[in-house]
């Protein structure tokens, strides 16, 4: 067992969550007595949570190794779960590792191995060949949105990791989608079960929007106006069509982010950054965007491609409704277009034009300082009130990464920030202060 490790009520309180809901009260007693659990509820109610506390409860500070390991389908959800284990404050060092990133770095940063490791298969199985770290005091598995995994193509390297990991005692695998058949490698045997997905309310409401037009840009510049101004995600099915809507949105002075496979790690991070924080209420996105990124409820999604697949439709329509939050989904087609048979029931919508926002109220700002610097939160908030003379209600969301820091100010102030705060000392580092 563990020793010194964090109460769950220290780790709630630097979450600044008041208390576990239901579902993850049950996962975590289900996983923290049985060896194997299959978690099974919606996108975006706490399923990260839900494993984390009871694998960390596991961890036994006096092993220096890795004991832990998460297995995920994307980049995103990787440095996701990452960041919420630092963010716990429970002393054990946990590391990201994913495809488009350095495996030199890798190597660098597992030198001194992490308790736990996350990271996409692909990436781990490579690590594991070449004996970066040991697996030996690897006890503990999780399969982070598993199916998922499965339907991108990691099968070969999941079963190959489990091939390369002769300890494993506990298995836990979560999923946002009913009755997915899990392969024999994982030796799943008397798995407990926790389901959710029957147990949500239906709060989602299904609308279809027709167009006249085949392309139907001018029906999806309408439908913003009726939706208004609210944070949702413009579904695609491919990054050439995001490049056409985003080209057509710029070209109305709308402020939208996109996020999409094609895009450098490093964009598609900020792109969610900026997402978060405000400074973009769209977004237009693939289905990477459908599940397992952090980002906040929404009042909408538009699947302005239709989707093709069942799976796809249910995944992107869980970005709303969610966590007993009302939301709608717009089908937006081309009024000769037929719906796909699993778009069951979906009221047509008479649109009423409102007036589009065209600027934003907050930007983001890049400092060039972070948690390996010391730096907290804190730091970066008195900073901004204090030299920068900005009032609470001008600044924004905070978000320290290892190396930067990402602040949201109010629009009007963003260059007032710059020009006053560029090559100031947070702690003992003189810090780079830019737009993003």
């Amino acid at each position: 067992m563990a020793n010194n490790i964090k109460s769950e009520e220290e780790i709630l309180k630097k979450l600044r969550i008041s208390k576990l809901n239901p579902m993850q009260k049950e996962a975590g007693a289900a996983i923290g007595s049985t060896n194997n659990t299959i978690l099974l509820s919606p996108t975006g109610t706490g399923k990260t949570l839900a494993f984390l506390l009871p694998v960390l409860n596991e961890l036994d500070a006096e092993i220096r190794e890795v004991q832990a390991m998460i297995l995920v389908p994307s980049r995103e959800l990787a440095i996701q779960i990452e960041q919420v284990i630092r963010e716990m404050g429970t002393g054990f060092k946990a590391n990201a590792v994913y495809g488009g990133r350095s495996s030199a770095r890798d190597r660098i940063e597992l030198k001194h191995p992490p308790a736990i490791i996350i990271g996409t298969p692909g990436r781990l199985a490579d690590h594991l060949r070449r004996e970066t770290f040991s697996s030996a005091a690897i006890k503990t598995i999780v399969l982070d949105e598993f199916d998922k995994s499965l339907e991108i193509g990691f099968e070969e390297e999941m079963s190959e990791i489990f091939e390369l990991l002769p300890n494993i005692e506990r298995r836990i695998l979560t999923s946002a989608t009913q009755n997915v058949e899990i392969p024999r490698f994982v030796g799943m045997k008397d798995a407990k079960k926790i389901n959710y997905l029957s147990k949500e309310k239906p709060l989602l409401k299904v609308k279809t929007v027709n167009s006249k037009n085949r392309d139907k840009l001018e029906s999806l510049l309408d439908l913003l106006g009726h939706i208004g101004n609210k944070p949702g995600i413009i579904f695609c099915n491919f990054k050439d069509s995001i490049q056409r809507v985003s080209e057509f949105l710029s070209e109305k002075n709308i402020p939208h982010g996109t996020f999409h496979g094609g895009m450098e790690q490093q964009d598609r991070e900020r792109a969610l950054i900026k997402f978060r924080n405000g400074t973009h209420r769209i977004i237009i996105a693939t289905d990477l965007a459908a599940r397992g990124i952090d980002i906040p409820e929404l009042n909408f999604i538009i699947h302005y491609q239709l989707p093709l697949k069942e799976a796809e439709f249910t995944h992107r329509n869980g970005r709303t409704a969610r966590m007993e939050v009302k939301g709608t989904a717009y089908v937006l087609k081309w009024e000769k277009e037929a719906l796909p048979e699993f778009i069951r029931e979906s009221a047509v919508q008479k649109l009423e034009s409102n007036a589009i926002k065209k600027e934003t109220e907050w930007k983001t700002l890049f400092i060039s300082g972070g948690r390996k610097d010391k730096i907290s939160k804190g730091d970066i908030a008195g900073l901004f009130f204090k030299q920068g003379k900005l009032d609470k209600d001008e600044l924004g969301t905070i978000e320290l990464k290892q190396d930067c820091s990402f602040v949201s100010v109010a629009a009007a102030k963003a260059d007032d920030i710059i020009k006053n705060l560029d090559n100031s000392r947070l702690k003992k580092k003189k810090v780079r202060i830019r737009l993003v």
